[in-house]
């Protein structure tokens, strides 16, 4: 059995190296609580990434703003702490005008761990409708001749208006929630034709993505892939196949189709088959250098939490062992534990190596999936409240 496959398993029935792994796991969360229980009552922004080991901030959130609150949520379902919920409540509530952009597709990474959640823990119905409002401003950004989101820019901006990323797999569940709050099905209608048009264009015969894939904007017909954090549009960027991973897996378990299933099952299948022994992703699995390159474990968190949802949908106990065997890498080699500056958890991220922004750096997401992950693995139940793991 898995580490924490039921909630019978106990360190004592466990084999030395599931105990081992589950130590391991319960001190690395501890260590993220402790970093936030420092930290967190100083912060006033959002966190977007670090310098030197210290958070820099954006006012507004940028496109990560809800991994803050999603963070402070995971510590108070782990510790108990009420700080956290306290300071979880004032920091989503400062995306509030963002529930109105039309400018970004990133809506349900701002909305999700924040007001999502913030709905889910606390029964307070202004996070379920600025939530929604929220999913109704991401509708708007959808291309019905070629069946897209699209990704970038304002909507009377003509430049990137074909431009699909795939990152937007993991916006998604917002379409999801917003269908399943107001019974209209429109939201979710949109999810899944986008979610069909990433599948039909991004997967490549060996379950490989490029980070990028443009269409014509008026038409709608595909022109082809490309990339903006990848190396070039032939290579693999970590992090975009493990927000498919994720993506594809998270819109299966609200629609049933099992096709979603099997595009996360090849993009993972391509992502493990990638991985070097360390089990922390590089930044780009198709690089030239790769895999002798610099990494992002933040690639490594993200496809961990879609591993573990994959194994429950598909009875497959090796997706889990993979996810543990990150997860583990991870906080065992990853973490700040042996600096005296360090702001964030989890090291050894890279934001956008082409850009030469943000290598091995610290990023909120990453201390945010690390949490989740690993909540995931000591108990289930509590990131169920959180952010719904449950399948139609």
């Amino acid at each position: 059995m898995a580490v924490g496959a039921s909630p019978t398993t106990t360190a004592s029935a466990a084999t030395p190296d599931q105990a081992s792994a589950t130590r391991t796991l319960r001190q690395a969360a501890d260590y993220a609580v402790a970093k936030l229980r420092a930290v967190a009552p100083g912060v006033t922004a959002f966190p977007v990434g670090t310098k030197f080991e210290k958070w820099t901030y954006s006012q507004n959130g940028d496109w990560v703003g809800g991994f803050w609150p999603g963070q402070l949520w995971l510590a108070w379902l782990h510790s108990g702490e009420e700080q956290f919920k306290t300071l979880a409540l004032a920091s989503a509530e400062k995306l509030a005008p963002r529930q109105n952009d039309t400018g970004t597709h990133d809506l349900g990474f701002l909305f999700y761990p924040s007001w999502v959640t913030a709905w889910r823990l606390t029964g307070d119905e202004k996070w379920k409708a600025g939530a929604v409002q929220a999913a109704s401003s991401l509708i708007k950004r959808y291309n019905p001749a070629g069946r897209f989101i699209r990704a970038w820019g304002a909507l009377s901006d003509p430049n990137n208006a074909g431009r699909v990323i795939m990152d937007t797999m993991m916006n998604l569940d917002l379409l999801a929630f917003a269908s399943a709050q107001t019974q209209d099905p429109r939201y979710l209608e949109i999810a899944v034709a986008h979610a069909k048009t990433a599948q039909r264009n991004f997967l490549r015969p060996d379950g490989s993505t490029p980070h990028v894939f443009d269409f014509d904007p008026v038409t709608g017909a595909p022109i082809g892939p490309n990339t903006v954090q990848g190396y070039s549009p032939a290579s693999c960027w970590s992090r975009g196949q493990a927000w498919g991973v994720y993506g594809f897996t998270t819109i299966h378990r609200r629609t049933g189709d099992p096709e979603f299933l099997t595009t996360a099952r090849r993009l993972a299948d391509f992502a493990l088959s990638r991985l070097t022994p360390d089990h922390v992703p590089v930044w780009d699995y198709l690089a030239p250098q790769a895999p002798n390159d610099v990494k992002d474990a933040s690639a490594g968190v993200i496809m961990a939490c879609g591993l573990l949802d994959l194994a429950e949908l598909t009875h497959r106990p090796q997706y889990r062992e993979s996810a543990l065997r990150i997860l583990t890498a991870v906080s065992r080699t990853c973490l700040t534990t042996k600096s005296t500056r360090a702001e964030a958890s989890v090291a050894r991220c890279t934001r956008n190596r082409p850009a030469e922004d943000g290598v091995e750096v610290s990023l909120p997401y990453a201390d945010y999936y690390l949490l989740e992950g690993i909540l995931r693995v000591l108990d289930r139940r509590k990131v169920d409240r959180a952010i719904d793991l449950s399948r139609v």
